[in-house]
């Protein structure tokens, strides 16, 4: 017969099962004694015996499952120690052991090859799928992926495009970071691909320039060492593809439903544990599977996992097929899958029906051995306890139903994200949730009705428009029923006061009940996350102390500057500056009457020239001046001078009166250089012939000196 789930559903598990027979082994004595006791006479022993054998006794063992990781031991998999170590494997009757991952372990190959029944993989399966590796995915656990670029803040990486020609670090399994970059128009040639150590250690020496990385895992790394990082992530395209999910090979499932079946529902148990408790799955991860990690490591990763798995918004294991096939689409735009990817037998169907074939061959065997109205008897029998099952697993199932509606409603009208529904025809809000009042002012009863585009600022409302009819066609022409994902980013007026940015996450799709096309979607207050990188976007690009731009702000202006003289044929000026007599300030009165200068005289710098023209400070008492257009060389030297005589002013610093110079070089393209290295190299040795012709005077740049 078999065993139990965690529900009480009979498991009809194909694969071989440890048994001993009672019919042919030695427990056989013990069942004569048992048979001889209740049923006198041989007639009635032997009658016993056929039933015994038709309802199928054996003594069972626990299954033997093998879960190959995609990774070394750490939180990222806590649901399945969870489901281990809470003893939920072993209520299903399985025995599990949990293989961990080494770099460029094929886990798929282990799956379908059979060293491992199930295996953690991420959205790339598509891929394996198509390549005719015959994967199966049964759960989704990471609703969003993991999966980003990762820079130190100092590098010349500022953006993903930056990425270019730098010596970045990729593992080939995440494809999600691939089509990033396709997206972006950075061809795979152009990145200088390190082989993946995957120690966090090469980005922090500086040994390359950027990694592909988790972010789960190597920010906790870079924190610890101090190291100012940025992240570039796919999501900020619309690239939001599934994270890791459970999966096993169409062999396993074929001939062992019950088996993945069970398997499955334990780890998710597992998993709903392991979210719920990560304080203690945490230690028990340190303590039993990675002890060379730490405890704290493993609680940041619970934390970063928390915006990723998403328990509190999407069952755990929760997958849509609509959202797979617009992963597909991604890859398809890419050229990383051809068009109309079959789905056929890729996707789980949790609530599909049983594999009753083993079943049924059971019962032929049995009506063999047995007489014809022994078999009736047996089969009506077992019919009833089915139907009796049935109707109780229907009022489950009615009971769930409604349990669900009334927690979907609470959920909506308590959660902080706004969930919104409007008609796809006429654009006019259907349903707003409470939580609309918090983030913007407005009662549900005030939107309610009016026009969805209203809420947007007018400036873009028409673009939007013809997004949101582009997505309905698109919804219209794929599959009845299948979902179209998008996620945007909108600055939306409050009622009173400034308005407030919100991520937007909809999909279009047809109500069940009405047939009426719908957009449905949740919007989230981002003001804080965009004010943040408004800032780290400022702080790497300005210097801390003086706010002016900084080195990488120049270069990227001047070669602008250059490529435009280039067309035009006008001048480019570049002046280099240095205060003379600074670190006898910073000696006599300290560092912080020191930063007080620099502050000072970079006010009165940016005094001297044009709005268009720049001022930076490239470190010390070392600052920049840039003239993008510019007549003739008699303007940069007045420029220069206008410069030198502001600095030599006193400065009046609390109750001291200090007083400096400063020596300038100039150099104009294309006079003294054809490109940003030659100018940039002729202007700081006119700035040190300057100083060597003894300090606060203007040197213009020549080939003779």
């Amino acid at each position: 017969m078999g065993f139990f789930d965690d529900k009480g559903v009979n498991l009809q598990v194909s694969r071989p099962l440890k048994t001993v027979s009672l019919i042919s082994s030695p427990a056989m004595p013990v069942f004569q004694r048992f048979m001889t006791s209740i049923l006198p006479g041989p007639a009635l022993r032997a009658l016993g015996a056929v039933l015994l054998l038709a309802l199928g006794f054996p003594v069972l063992a626990a299954t033997p499952v093998t879960l190959q990781l995609k990774w070394t031991h750490n939180f990222q998999f806590a649901g399945y120690y969870a489901a281990l170590e809470k003893g939920y494997y072993r209520d299903a009757g399985l025995e599990v052991r949990i293989e961990e991952a080494r770099p460029g372990l094929d886990v798929v190959g282990q799956v379908v090859s059979g060293r491992a029944d199930f295996g953690v993989g991420n959205s790339a399966l598509l891929l394996d799928r198509h390549a005719g590796r015959p994967v199966v995915v049964l759960a989704t656990i990471f609703q969003h992926s993991p999966a980003v670029y990762i820079a130190r803040r100092q590098s010349a990486a500022q953006s993903v495009h930056d990425l270019a020609g730098q010596r970045v670090m990729v593992e080939p399994a995440m494809a999600e970071l691939t089509a990033y970059l396709r997206r972006e128009g950075i061809a795979d040639d152009r990145l200088t691909v390190v082989e993946h150590s995957f120690n966090t250690r090469d980005l922090i020496d500086g040994k390359v320039d950027a990694m592909s990385a988790y972010l789960s895992y190597e920010p906790y790394f870079l924190d610890q060492a101090g190291v100012d990082y940025q992240i570039f992530t796919p999501r900020s395209v619309g690239i939001d593809f599934y994270g890791d999910n459970l999966f096993t090979s169409e062999a396993l499932l074929k001939a062992s439903p019950d088996l993945a079946r069970a398997f499955r529902r334990a780890s998710l148990r597992g998993w709903e544990y392991a979210m719920a408790h990560p304080g203690e799955i945490a230690t028990l991860i340190h303590e039993r599977y990675a002890p060379a990690v730490s405890r704290d490591f493993q609680l940041f990763a619970a934390r970063q996992m928390q915006s990723l798995i998403r328990a509190d918004m999407v069952e755990i294991g929760y997958m849509n097929k609509g959202r797979w096939q617009h992963i597909a689409e991604t890859y398809e735009g890419i050229g990383m899958l051809p068009a109309n990817f079959d789905f056929a037998g890729f996707l789980y169907a949790p609530d599909g029906s049983a594999d009753l074939e083993g079943l049924r061959a059971y019962l032929g065997l049995t009506l063999a051995l047995t007489a014809l109205v022994s078999a009736g008897a047996l089969y009506v029998y077992r019919m009833n306890r089915r139907l009796e099952r049935s109707v109780a697993e229907a009022g489950r199932a009615a009971a769930e139903l409604q349990a669900g509606e009334e927690k979907y409603r609470l959920l909506t009208e308590t959660m902080l994200d706004v969930v919104w529904t409007a008609d796809a025809e006429t654009l006019r809000f259907c349903y707003v949730s409470p939580s609309v009042e918090r983030l913007l002012g407005y009662t549900p009863a005030e939107l309610i009705g009016t026009p969805l585009l209203g809420a947007l600022d007018p400036a873009i409302a028409d673009e939007v428009k013809t997004v949101i009819r582009k997505g309905v066609d698109t919804f219209l022409s794929l599959s009845p029923g299948t979902p179209v994902f998008r996620t945007d980013e909108f600055r939306l007026p409050c009622k009173h006061g400034d308005g407030v940015w919100v991520e937007v996450l909809s999909t279009c799709c047809r109500n069940p009940a009405s047939g009426v096309l719908e957009l449905h979607g949740v919007a989230r207050d981002i003001s804080e996350r965009r004010a943040s990188q408004a800032r780290i976007a400022h702080m790497a690009q300005h210097d801390m102390l003086t706010e002016l731009p900084n080195r990488a702000v120049v270069s990227d202006r001047l070669s602008q500057a250059l490529a435009a003289a280039r067309r035009n044929g006008h001048r480019v000026g570049l002046l280099y500056i240095d205060l003379d007599r600074f670190k006898p300030v910073n000696d006599a009165y300290g560092h912080a009457v020191g930063d007080q200068l620099l502050r000072q005289a970079a006010i009165r710098m940016r005094g001297c020239v044009r709005e268009s023209d720049t001022v930076a400070r490239f470190g010390g008492d070392e600052f920049v001046v840039l003239l993008p257009l510019i007549d003739t060389l008699a303007d940069a030297a007045t420029v220069a001078e206008k410069i030198r005589a502001a600095l030599a002013a006193p400065f009046h610093l609390a109750s001291l009166r200090v007083e400096v110079s400063s020596s300038i070089g100039v150099a104009l393209y294309p006079d003294h250089g054809a490109d940003e290295a030659a100018l940039t190299l002729h202007a700081d040795a006119a700035m040190y012939a300057a100083k060597h012709c003894g300090r606060d005077r203007v040197t213009v740049f020549s080939l003779a000196a």
